[in-house]
């Protein structure tokens, strides 16, 4: 189980894959797309080492933008 604020070296021990940042309607299509290709998406809130140079806006209201990170699904186990 990932803790609820891991490190980027947490997430990338756990095969998680930064994409974007993001917000509606980005986020939900961004989100959608990648659950249809087949990926785990999880959803952050953005931390400072994530947020790109000018971060006003992010700043400004942060509860509307995610960081999205993407993983291929564990295949099942053969029996």
């Amino acid at each position: 189980m990932i803790p609820a604020t891991p490190s980027a070296t947490e997430l990338a021990a756990a095969g998680w894959e930064r994409c974007f940042l993001a917000d509606e309607p980005r986020l939900s299509e961004a989100v959608e797309t990648y659950l249809e290709l087949g990926l785990e998406v999880l959803l952050l809130p953005p931390r400072d080492e994530d947020l790109p140079g000018c971060a006003e806006c992010v700043r400004a209201a942060p509860e509307r933008f995610r960081v999205i990170y993407t993983r291929r699904r564990a295949l099942p186990e053969a029996p």
